[in-house]
């Protein structure tokens, strides 16, 4: 009798654990997507130009920006290149951006400088190129993360720290840059201020008006 208690039991431990283990295989779920911060990675991503801005408003430059993810499956990273338009192949501003999500309701653009600006000109029709290079052999520009925050549907708006990014630029000690990413455009108004705060470079009635191209 007590042979056949211990074999009843051990049969029911077993039958336990196929249910158990039955039960974790499909309760395990996939890992959940972030789609807000998909959202703004693809918002961010494309060709702009200041084309109309420049044409209404003679203050303004006609200014390229393209904007094309690097390092696929890696993160959400982004190689950012700005030039006037008619000499795009004297871009002034070469960056990377690394998107990521702050908390609940916050987003980090953050801003790295490449080594050898010149060796990746116009690489954002090629981003494959960025593979010979990876995160580590970038520098962070400490403080000039852009946060954002989600408005509505296709639109976020943020801005770095008021003080934070260093900047000598034109006599400048630090610079501020305050964004808007939408569908159809991004709005982007950069300026520097010299350490009494006054206003040193940038466009002063506002930002530009980057229109999506692609």
């Amino acid at each position: 009798m007590t042979r056949y208690f211990i074999i009843l039991c051990m049969a029911f431990a077993i039958v336990s654990c196929k249910k158990d283990t039955k039960q974790a295989e499909t309760t395990t779920e996939e890992p959940k997507v972030d789609t807000e911060l998909k959202e703004l990675f693809a918002l961010m991503q494309g060709s702009f130009n200041s084309e109309v801005q420049a044409k209404v408003d003679s203050s303004y430059y006609n200014i390229s920006l393209h904007m094309y993810p690097i390092w696929e499956g890696k993160g959400n990273f982004l190689y950012v290149e700005q030039a006037l338009n008619s000499m795009q192949d004297r871009p002034y501003r070469q960056r990377v951006y690394e998107v990521t999500r702050l908390n609940d309701s916050m987003f980090s653009s953050a801003v790295y400088s490449l080594p050898t600006d010149s060796l990746w000109i116009g690489k954002w029709k090629t981003p494959g190129a960025f593979d010979s290079i990876s995160k580590s052999d970038l520098a962070i520009r400490k403080g000039c993360e852009v946060v954002l925050k989600r408005m509505d549907k296709d639109y976020f708006a943020g801005k770095t720290g008021d003080n934070t990014c260093e900047s000598t630029l034109r006599g400048a000690s630090y610079a501020r840059s305050e964004v808007e990413v939408m569908g159809d455009k991004i709005i982007s108004w950069d300026r520097g201020f010299d350490a009494e705060g006054n206003h040193v470079w940038g466009a002063e009635k506002g930002g530009y008006i980057f229109n999506k191209l692609d």
